[in-house]
């Protein structure tokens, strides 16, 4: 290891100054939205989860509530917790709210039938009356150098699952199909931005955008990212300095996509945040494996995979990181 850099262990991405980097940070977005984009405030589309209720705050405190509009965009899928919780949320920062129900837009776009389609050529049995459904990711289990399999389940009714590997075809459906919800959220943001003459706040954290856990013009669509830069553990250490409501904090990641339940563990990132935050330290920032390893009670061979499976997310993703080409 370079004798300049800091040992590695379990706090090494811990924030050193909460209140510090906090200010950083709304100096930014204060900067940025006012006199870079001219603009007068901020629309943050707001879920209930962490990252847009520390996106929120954080913009609250740049702006100020009453040049903050949260809006809730639920759908027929949606879990009626995230639009609870955000307005627990926009209730404790006297911010106001408007809910956009995109349910109709997105049948326009046949999104439903497009997914359904899908899955009833993996499950001919399907119905959304009788079934949820949901994508799930597994390592290969033959080879753990090879990419992660995907696979559909499906619950019935009684609460039984049922699992079939996803074929590449089904699996593009499906993912193109449920992007529409992104976008059209994207889209009802950039309505109010414009009417208010407002900036689009963006919520993705540092893993969703360096290892392409978004939709490109969908939730990657904004004008700024005031936490893309952050560990999702250091989201959790602003959303407590910020005053986050405990029932937000204490909420398990979810995708909200899909008709089963399913945690962003679960469906992308295959390990827990906290431990997915250190690993990707180590890697983006060149600790061998054994450093990592001992920190984390780990074996090296566990960790080298693991760096493998970053590398291939990120250059995989990397088209949705890009610009436009201009000729």
């Amino acid at each position: 290891m370079n004798s300049s850099k800091q040992k590695f262990s379990k706090d090494i991405i811990k924030l050193k100054n909460i209140a510090e980097t906090c200010n950083t940070i709304v100096e930014r977005l204060r900067k940025e939205v006012l006199e870079g984009f001219r603009r007068r405030g901020g629309v943050i589309g707001i879920s209930g989860g962490i990252d847009s209720s520390v996106a929120l705050a954080l913009s609250i405190k740049a702006f100020g509530p009453e040049k903050v509009l949260g809006v809730m965009l639920p759908e027929k899928d949606s879990s009626h917790e995230s639009e609870m919780l955000a307005k627990e949320l926009a209730e404790k920062f006297g911010v106001k709210t408007q809910t956009e129900d995109i349910t109709q837009a997105l049948e326009g776009f046949n999104c439903y039938t497009r997914r359904d389609e899908a899955v009833k050529r993996i499950f001919p049995e399907y119905s959304p009356e009788n079934y949820k459904m949901k994508i799930g990711i597994k390592q290969n289990p033959g080879n753990q150098n090879l990419p992660p399999i995907f696979s559909l389940v499906i619950v019935d009714l009684k609460g039984n699952e049922f699992s079939k590997i996803l074929p590449i075809n089904e699996y593009l459906q499906i993912v193109a199909s449920s992007n529409f919800k992104q976008r059209c959220r994207m889209s009802m943001l950039y309505y109010h931005a414009e009417r208010l003459h407002y900036a689009v706040i963006g919520t993705p954290n540092k893993h969703e955008v360096d290892q392409g856990f978004f939709v490109k013009y969908g939730d990657g669509g904004a004008d700024i990212m005031p936490i893309g830069k952050l560990y999702k553990s250091q989201v959790y250490e602003l959303a407590k300095y910020l005053g986050i409501p405990e029932s937000i904090i204490q909420r398990t990641p979810t995708t909200d996509t899909y008709t089963a339940v399913q945690t962003q563990e679960e469906f992308f990132y295959q390990m827990p945040f906290h431990l997915m935050d250190l690993i990707w330290y180590g890697y983006e920032n060149s600790y061998s494996a054994e450093e990592v390893a001992i920190a984390l009670t780990m074996e090296p061979d566990e960790i080298r995979k693991i760096y493998m499976n970053f590398m291939r997310k990120h250059q995989t993703t990397a088209y949705l990181r890009m610009s436009p080409v201009h000729f």
